[in-house]
């Protein structure tokens, strides 16, 4: 395990957005745009030209048959009202049940697609983000694929234009800005209360193991957008974390321990996180003696990652958690 020093200094602006390298598997994301198609008249567009992670794809305005491979597209797209034909079903949250039926196809899993099951469904547009962005290239070939990988260094920036950029394919566009607006208020409430909370660290627990998570992760965005002040600055970045020992925890001693439970979110059996920090070295941390270790809900924040409804039930939960 490695030994890293406590971070010192003043409060980070609550806003604040550091300019870090993507995991690896988020590819090099841009950020999402649209540009309507028309054929010169006044008559309405019926495509649309989508720059997304892996370059600038031709779609139809409201495609009726959609296929995700991204948790969080289906959890915008439902809470947007625009029907969905097919996603993994095995890695459907529980918040999204009522997806888990017999009329929607199973097109595989997160990381590989059925490809045989999605070009039998003849669908008009796909949708990839950043577990499966390497299926882009074999999914075009079967209909126009859109890549809505999340870029963690702007993670904030490049949800909200995931979102509008399925609210113009769909011209769900007033839902959709609305929808934003009322996320922006939430974290500006998020923003004054973790103003005075003090230091804070993500951690995942996963197989009895810890690894914690800095500013330049995929849960940055709870320090650089919703405001808590990390308690360490040389947490290495890492798709799970950097791994660390109960002595690191104890050592930078946050005031807040934010905690996700890999193996619930994925379904592995095994100590929970609760069990793995049930220790008399974590019992000597502020975060402990003060009932200050919030369990994250591990379906949006590890399995979802973001999508409208998830990024509402995040910031709530700190919100609510903190408040």
């Amino acid at each position: 395990m490695k030994t890293l020093t406590s971070a010192t200094g003043h409060p980070r602006a609550a806003a604040a957005l550091i300019a870090v390298a993507a995991l690896s598997l988020a590819g090099c994301a841009s950020p999402s745009a649209v540009e309507s198609s028309t054929d010169g008249d006044s008559n309405p567009a019926t495509e649309i030209e989508v720059t997304h992670a892996q370059g600038t794809t031709t779609v139809p305005v409201n495609p009726e048959t959609v296929i995700t491979f991204d948790m969080a597209s289906l959890d915008t797209l439902d809470a947007l009202g625009v029907e969905v034909a097919g996603f993994p079903q095995a890695n459907v949250p529980s918040y999204l049940e009522s997806y888990a039926g017999d009329e929607y196809l199973d097109a595989g899993t997160l990381f590989e697609p059925d490809y045989e099951a999605v070009n039998a469904a003849e669908p008009d547009l796909i949708v990839v983000a950043n577990r499966s962005a390497e299926a882009l290239a074999e999914l075009n070939e079967i209909a126009p694929t859109i890549d809505l990988t999340l870029d963690w260094a702007d993670y904030r920036g490049s949800f909200e234009n995931n979102v509008t950029t399925l609210g113009e394919i769909f011209e769900k566009q007033t839902e959709a800005e609305s929808a934003l607006a009322e996320i922006d208020d939430k974290i500006v409430e998020a923003q004054e209360i973790t103003a005075d909370a003090g230091t804070g660290l993500v951690v995942m627990t996963s197989a009895g193991e810890v690894t914690a998570y800095g500013d330049d992760s995929r849960f940055g965005w709870l320090y650089t957008e919703l405001g808590v002040e990390t308690a360490v600055d040389n947490v290495e970045e890492a798709t799970h974390g950097d791994p660390v020992s109960f002595e690191f925890l104890l050592e930078s001693d946050p005031d807040w321990l934010f905690v996700i439970d890999r193996d619930a979110a994925i379904g592995e059996s095994g100590s929970s996180a609760e069990q793995v920090l049930d220790n008399e070295v974590v019992a000597g941390m502020t975060a402990r003696s003060e009932d200050q270790i919030v369990y994250l809900d591990s379906e949006p924040w590890y399995i979802v990652m973001s999508g409208l409804t998830a990024v509402n039930d995040m910031v709530d939960q700190i919100t609510e958690s903190l408040g």
